[in-house]
């Protein structure tokens, strides 16, 4: 899911205060005809007073900069860096293209193993994912220590230099993760779409075959069309792959 948080209004606090002061006014009317016609005065105005004061709060929450809490569970993952997120969203249409092609695979592909699979890979991908955007922020950090005013023995130098090797020594490792997995879901994707488009060629093969052997007047062959038995089992491969 992503969240996105609207912008301030921009009304300053002089403006709000004018536009309540309009909205108290009628309100103030309105309650004092209610006590004309016998309402209890102090009900009207204690709903007016309410109303006002919604409203207040309403206004000024809107002027102010939106902000998120960050979840504290161990099952949440935050992105908030654009190629991280960029990507959690490719591995999330891509696995969109795989449930889409779990109704035509019934009998060949078990949906709820599938989708336990399929959730796995991608909650592991959010994980790599958050350990990624720490690193680059981290990598942006050591990146930025000047340390040529330092004498090259000293211990602090040492001590960055191997923090930044240690830094993009998980960086590589953290991205080759992160592709083992976009690259599985992206087969299993592909290996479903493909055998869907080959058994529809067949079936249009099969018709037309069935077509000119009427107008024709000859048999029709037995076994006419692609063999799916092979494409078959590279699929199930294909989501045995993302299911380990």
């Amino acid at each position: 899911m992503e969240t996105v948080p609207c912008a301030p209004s921009g009304r300053t606090r002089e403006r709000r205060v004018v536009f309540v002061a309009r909205l108290a006014l009628p309100l103030l009317l309105l309650s004092a005809v209610a006590g004309v016609f016998g309402i209890n005065w102090w009900l009207a105005m204690a709903g007016s007073a309410a109303l006002v004061g919604y409203v207040w709060r309403r206004q000024a929450r809107a002027a102010q900069p939106g902000a998120f809490a960050v979840p504290r569970d161990q099952e949440s993952r935050v992105l908030w860096t654009a190629a991280e997120r960029t990507a959690f969203d490719g591995a999330l249409a891509a696995s969109r293209r795989v449930r889409g092609t779990w109704p035509a695979l019934d009998g060949m592909v078990d949906p709820v193993l599938a989708d336990r699979s399929l959730t796995r890979a991608l909650d592991e991908l959010a994980t790599v994912l958050t350990r990624r955007q720490d690193l680059r922020r981290l990598r942006a950090d050591l990146s930025g220590v000047e340390v040529s005013d330092i004498p090259a023995d000293s211990p602090a130098r040492a001590a960055v230099a191997e923090q930044s090797e240690r830094a993009d020594a998980l960086w590589r490792e953290t991205g080759e993760a992160a592709n083992r997995i976009l690259r599985s879901i992206d087969t299993a994707a592909r290996a479903g779409e493909s055998f869907l488009r080959e058994r529809q060629v067949a079936a249009t093969a099969r018709y037309a075959e069935r077509t000119l052997a009427r107008v024709t007047g000859s048999p029709a062959v037995a076994e006419s069309g692609p063999e799916l038995a092979d494409r078959t089992e590279a699929v199930i491969a294909a989501y045995r792959d993302l299911a380990s």
